[in-house]
């Protein structure tokens, strides 16, 4: 399971590096896309960290 939080952390990682140039280089209705794209990945990485160094954080 550890593999698969380090994959979310990892493709948070790289939406958010995608995702904040693309939002400023892109024309106007692909950059609210890349911008969300960016909210995404920091929310994956978040959620992939918190899994990693707590595994049972959602169990009860």
């Amino acid at each position: 399971m550890a593999a698969t939080y380090l994959l979310m952390i990892a493709v948070g990682i790289a939406l958010v590096a995608w995702g904040l140039p693309a939002s400023h280089r892109l024309k106007r209705p692909l950059d609210i896309v890349a911008a969300l794209m960016v909210l995404v990945g920091i929310s994956v990485a978040l959620l992939g960290t918190l899994l990693f160094m707590a595994p049972n954080f959602f169990k009860s």
